[in-house]
């Protein structure tokens, strides 16, 4: 598992130099349960610098990769780091126990894709879940801000998702005194080059038939179940209130 994170932890350093593609899916069952993911496509990664990788991590590097792991063993290793932080900070760090992180990597196929994802019983499970991972650069020895790379889902703002079966709502709030430290910051312009040319995408699964989304973007399935709407990862980082909209359901 070390080696594995030490190729995961060298590989984001790649990523920012390529564009990838977000994509957060959340399924609701008819009882407000529910799956939450976020997947990450770096397959252009591998085309551009499979072989380095490679070189960095060792030749094992260069076979297959198919692995799987928690966050409650991630958090096991680094039990001694987390009890030297604030009692708030572990209570974040605890909210992760029940992810699971899965990986393919295949240098011969170009490939690399991630998962983050967890169940949930309601989605107030999930208020801010995105920023909670990012807590994971707290941990002594940690070399990563999230599995799915430096500073994901810390983009300045709270999200929060409510549903009670008649409407479903997505929630960004900006914290302006934090945006206004980013955009002052020397390195937004490299950010924007960065995140010029990734995709952040959503996929929204419900129990329901959709009436009306906010968002004149969003496309439907065929059962009108299911919602995919595209954003640019620049609104992600920069504009998540952008990402904002509401769903209602038919009776």
């Amino acid at each position: 598992m070390v080696k594995l994170y030490k190729l995961l932890s060298f590989s984001f350093l790649l990523v920012v130099l390529t564009s990838c593609t977000f994509t957060e899916n959340i399924t609701i069952n008819d009882n407000g349960s529910g799956k939450f993911s976020v997947d990450m496509d770096g397959s252009s990664l591998m085309q551009m610098a499979g072989d380095q990788i490679g070189s960095q991590v060792g030749a094992d590097a260069k076979k297959d990769i198919d692995s799987t792991f928690t966050f409650k063993q991630l958090l096991a290793e680094k039990k001694d780091s987390i009890a030297k932080l604030s009692p708030e900070v572990q209570k974040e760090l605890k909210k992760l126990e029940n992810f699971v992180v899965t990986t393919k990597m295949s240098a011969e196929k170009k490939q690399f894709l991630m998962t983050l994802a967890t169940d949930f019983k309601s989605v107030n499970e999930l208020q801010d879940i995105l920023q909670t991972a990012s807590t994971l650069q707290k941990l002594e020895g940690s070399t990563a801000a999230s599995p799915l790379g430096s500073g994901f889902g810390n983009n300045n703002s709270k999200l929060n998702y409510t549903y009670d079966g008649k409407k479903f709502t997505r929630k960004a709030t900006i914290d302006q005194q934090k945006l206004t430290e980013k955009l002052n910051d020397t390195s937004a312009d490299m950010s924007k080059m960065i995140f010029a040319s990734s995709n952040y995408i959503v996929k929204y699964h419900f129990p329901k038939k959709i009436k009306k989304v906010s968002n004149p973007s969003a496309l439907f399935s065929d059962d009108r179940k299911s919602i995919t709407i595209q954003y640019s990862f620049t609104d992600y980082m920069e504009n998540p209130d952008k990402l904002n909209f509401d769903v209602e359901f038919e009776k």
